[in-house]
């Protein structure tokens, strides 16, 4: 009884803290209920809860944290947009043009509020602000 009560107080841990480590713990609590449950003497309890927690932090939790953690590649929405060539369609200055980007067509200015790309030119996008590429 008592590994489970073990086992519930780590995985209420877990709730605040989220970081996986309480988790594997909690699991390894509960093999070593299972364990006992199983008539299995304490030095058995203790080296099954090990075995598991450790089993758990080694080989479990990396894995699930990659995959619980939203890495920079994946942007969505117009942050996917920055970093993309873009065609340009009108002449893009300062005070604004057209690019054909991801198949659209923006309105487009340039980054630097100095520099002039003409029809036909591949610009890169630096930045988008509202419905306006900045390029260069």
């Amino acid at each position: 009884m008592w590994w489970i009560i073990a086992a519930a107080v780590l995985a209420a841990a877990e709730v605040f803290t989220f970081d996986l480590v309480f988790a594997q713990l909690s699991a390894g609590a509960l093999a070593a209920a299972g364990v006992a449950g199983a008539d299995g003497g304490t030095p058995l309890q203790i080296a099954t809860g090990i075995v598991v927690a450790l089993a758990g932090l080694v080989l479990l939790r990396p894995v699930a944290l990659r995959h619980l953690r939203t890495t920079p590649e994946l942007r969505t929405g117009v942050a996917a947009l920055v970093g993309q060539q873009a065609e340009v369609l009108e002449d893009v200055g300062p005070r604004g043009g057209r690019v054909k980007l991801a198949g659209e067509v923006w309105s487009a200015r340039s980054y630097d509020q100095t520099s002039v790309y003409g029809a036909g030119e591949d610009v890169a996008v630096i930045e988008i602000d509202g419905a306006t590429a900045l390029v260069g």
